[in-house]
């Protein structure tokens, strides 16, 4: 697929007390399990971090925001500034049940769409998402002007919204287990524990 993949890294991780993505579920840690699902299925890797040297184990091109401190937006902005490609999938390093085939969907879906975005159970997740590389520049304008939020940026796109009706046929298994994501640590004990007994293929 003519697309690139990007994972974003830069969140505080705060609320979960370490750093979300270098927890380890079956023996990999976070951002392995996302970066091999998607390795298949997108022509280019890119992680976004202000702390290259700790991802360096990876072997995958690494980009810096050029925004700090700005959030979500600025690794967005980075992550499409650095990529080769016109359609990109975003994806936050704390969704370790991330979904290839699901992401391939999202990707053909651009058309002439900036973004697509999943709506799941009537919330919006531009973090598992597609945008064209174009996007950069509004969401550079949408920092300088202070407006951080990525619900301020896709007002100002041309979205393609898509709901868990029109993807759950696209993949084999939970559709909201796709959209998980460990912000505490009860929910990085409960993605142990289904990762554990996983009976799917991680598609």
């Amino acid at each position: 697929m003519k697309a690139a993949a990007i994972i974003l890294s830069g969140g505080k991780s705060s609320r979960m007390g370490t750093n979300k993505a270098l927890l380890k579920i079956n023996e990999k840690t976070n951002i392995e399990r996302i970066r091999d699902t998607l390795h298949d299925s997108f022509d280019d890797i890119i992680l976004v971090t202000n702390d290259s040297k700790q991802y360096e184990f990876l072997n995958i091109k690494m980009a810096a925001d050029h925004f700090p401190g700005k959030g979500p937006l600025a690794g967005l902005h980075a992550g499409l500034t650095v990529s080769e490609y016109d359609v990109n999938f975003i994806v936050a390093c704390d969704m370790p049940f991330v979904s290839g085939r699901l992401a391939e969907k999202l990707v053909s879906l651009c058309g002439e769409f900036d973004a697509v975005v999943p709506v799941i159970n009537g919330k919006q997740h531009p973090l598992f998402a597609a945008f064209k590389k174009g996007a950069a520049e509004k969401a550079a304008q949408s920092i300088e002007t202070g407006n951080l939020r990525m619900k301020d940026l896709l007002e100002r796109l041309h979205v393609l919204f898509v709901t868990e009706n029109e993807l759950k046929n696209i993949i084999n298994t939970d559709i909201e287990r796709v959209f998980f994501n460990m912000n505490h640590p009860e929910e990085y004990e409960d993605a142990k524990k289904w990762a554990k007994a996983e009976h799917f293929p991680l598609l």
